[in-house]
């Protein structure tokens, strides 16, 4: 080093030649021909445009592959090129160069402005190019100053955006990639089939996913439209009089809803019309809260309303008949004859159970000459009732008392009067308690009704069939005892009534009226006043442990 200058070999810079350039000669030693346009270039950062001409071809000049190799070397940090003596480099030494960089220094000329060459499509002709100095064909180069050296391209990885270039123009230098595959390849176009085979993929997607969605809005919908049910035509109204719509239907306008309120009670219950002067039958724990005072309203099944009157009731039989008065196209309900009923005969029940009228329920008659008691909430005896009754298990409840029990052919069979509750027993409407149905419905039966009724009706009384004895109430044993003495200690046999005249004394035990069994006194009441005054009875007694019989003729008592 001399004055802070390098003295030994020294490093030189070389710039790839380019092919078609001439040569030259040596660089001009002042930059006053330097493009006036161009820009100066650093010399404290490594150029990317290394301009200087390339040496001229002849012998001991390197080629251009030599002179990247040489050049690449020098980078590298070598101190000289692969070949000695023959290349020179293309500026003289800078002798103000600034170690470590070297030259050339800011007098190196710019890269002149090259305006980017649009690539002809593929498979257009290129016309031939003249050869170069080495006999090579290549493309024309672009003008620039006579002072200024043509560059050499740059490489591919060199090339930088042109903004004056228009979109989709080729390299901004010769000679640079036109294309991403190989020069001279086939540029690859989409193939349409491949785009119809997607787009119809993305179709059927779409048409499945939309169909899919409609088909479930449908399925739970029922359809684009309102939903409409099959439903069957009209039909005729009529239907057969042995059915139970036919029953109701003929049975319907001669039942009726009584609404009762006294002083101190109220009540609903159900009754028929019984002629067309208005009579109407029910029973007597129904109109029993009236009192002597209060007020009957009889509602029919049209809804039709009247006042009624009371005619005559009688608790022992727990029957009553009301009449109303100025009514007009009454329907009698037929009666029918209750000693022809048998057991399993379709029957139906109409009433108004809880107060709800024109209530039809249906079942089958499931027991004959059932004997129940019904009342007695007053204590004294006075308001029980002995019924020889008919059983049923169609639906009976509160409101239903004094309601038809009828046959399939719409007659009436029987008055219901009692239910069996589970938790009440036996009574009127399950003996005061509003417990339902379970079944075990009780009817008088219209034999009795119909003979109570009429003498109600005539004489405002009926009149009950008695033997003249007096019964021991307490008596546990099987049948009815006759007791040792009568209400007030008078004799239990009536001196000249109808026991006294069969020869039946005191303690006696009556086990059989017609051949049935009895088991207690109140079966042999409710046996007795299931015949009329004057009817003949045959009794079998159990005296000193033999059993005899009796025969002898009811007589009458009038009932309350």
């Amino acid at each position: 080093m001399e004055n802070g200058k390098q003295t030994g070999p020294k490093s030189t810079w070389w710039s790839r030649p380019h092919p078609t350039s001439p040569d030259p000669g040596p660089a001009p030693a002042a930059p006053m021909d330097v493009a006036p346009d161009a820009p100066a270039v650093r010399d404290d950062e490594p150029s990317e445009y290394t301009l200087a001409a390339p040496a001229p071809a002849s012998p001991g000049t390197p080629s251009p592959a030599e002179t990247e190799t040489q050049t690449e070397t020098e980078a590298d940090g070598g101190a000289t090129a692969p070949h000695g003596g023959g290349a020179q480099p293309l500026h003289e030494p800078d002798e103000y160069r600034t170690p470590p960089y070297g030259g050339p220094g800011p007098w190196a000329p710019a890269p002149p402005v090259q305006r980017p060459v649009g690539t002809p499509a593929h498979g257009t002709p290129v016309p031939p190019q003249p050869p170069a100095g080495n006999g090579s064909a290549v493309p024309a180069p672009v003008s620039a100053p006579v002072s200024a050296p043509v560059p050499p391209p740059a490489p591919a990885q060199w090339t930088q955006y042109d903004p004056w270039s228009a979109p989709g123009a080729a390299a901004a230098f010769p000679g640079a990639a036109t294309a991403l595959s190989h020069p001279g390849a086939p540029v690859k176009k989409r193939s349409r089939r491949g785009l119809a085979l997607t787009g119809a993929l993305l179709l059927a997607l779409v048409t499945g996913v939309l169909g899919g969605g409609i088909g479930a809005y449908l399925e739970r919908n029922g359809g684009i439209t309102s939903l409409e049910l099959p439903q069957a035509g009209p039909e005729a109204a009529g239907r057969a009089p042995d059915s139970v719509a036919g029953i109701a239907a003929s049975a319907l306008p001669s039942v009726v809803t009584l609404h009762v309120s006294g002083t101190t009670a109220q009540g609903t219950g159900t009754g028929f019309v019984l002629d067309q002067q208005g009579h109407i039958l029910t029973n007597n724990h129904v109109v029993d809260p009236a009192g002597s005072s209060g007020d009957i309203t009889v509602t029919f099944s049209g809804g039709e309303t009247a006042r009624a009157t009371l005619v005559g009731k009688d608790s022992g039989y727990d029957l009553a008949v009301v009449k109303v008065t100025g009514v007009s196209n009454l329907k009698p309900l037929p009666l029918g004859n209750s000693d022809n009923v048998q057991v399993g005969d379709p029957v139906v029940a109409i009433g108004a159970p809880f107060d709800l009228q024109n209530t039809v329920t249906a079942g089958i008659i499931s027991a004959k000459e059932r004997p129940i008691t019904a009342g007695g909430e007053k204590g004294d005896g006075s308001d029980v009732s002995y019924v020889d009754a008919l059983q049923t298990d169609a639906p009976i409840n509160p409101g239903n008392s004094g309601g038809p029990l009828v046959d399939s052919k719409a007659r009436v069979i029987g008055i219901n009067s009692a239910i069996r509750a589970a938790d009440t027993g036996a009574g009127p409407d399950g003996g005061g308690g509003q417990a339902g149905s379970i079944g075990l419905g009780f009817a008088i039966p219209i034999n009795q009704g119909k003979r109570v009724a009429e003498e109600l009706i005539n004489t405002g009384k009926a009149t009950h069939p008695v033997i003249g004895v007096s019964l021991d109430m307490k008596y546990t044993g099987d049948g009815a005892r006759v007791g040792e003495k009568g209400r007030d200690d008078t004799p239990s046999v009536t001196a000249g009534g109808p026991a006294a005249k069969a020869g039946i004394r005191s303690g006696d035990v009556i086990t059989k009226v017609d051949g049935q069994r009895v088991h207690s006194g109140e079966e042999l009441i409710v046996k007795i006043r299931a015949h009329r005054p004057g009817d003949r009875l045959e009794l079998t007694i159990l005296r000193g442990g033999k059993e005899q019989t009796r025969t002898l003729t009811l007589g009458s008592s009038s009932g309350t």
